[in-house]
């Protein structure tokens, strides 16, 4: 089970990344408690919100709104169905 960490957390602990070069990440990662890969991948993604991440990399704000607009658009796949079925129900009442 993984543990969520707070933004500030996160922030502080890339930061300390960063300001430590002589250090690697497993060691700090161990020093705060959290996984070596978890870290990394904290990092990675500050990166890429900075604009220097790989081409293509989606920033924090881009993820958010991709899982927003699929969450929608799930949403909105289940209300056509749910149109479908009752169009049809209310087509074959009317055939009676």
């Amino acid at each position: 089970m993984s543990k969520r960490y707070t933004a500030e957390f996160k922030r502080d602990a890339i930061a300390l990344v960063r300001s430590s070069p002589h250090r690697n990440v497993t060691e700090i990662a161990r020093e705060l408690g959290v996984s070596p890969e978890g870290l990394r991948g904290w990092v990675k993604q500050a990166k890429v919100d900075c604009g220097e991440g790989a081409p293509g990399a989606l920033t924090t704000a881009e993820k958010d709104e991709l899982q927003r607009l699929r969450r929608e658009n799930r949403e909105q796949q289940q209300t056509i169905e749910i149109l479908k079925k009752a169009a049809a129900f209310f087509a074959k009442e009317t055939m009676k």
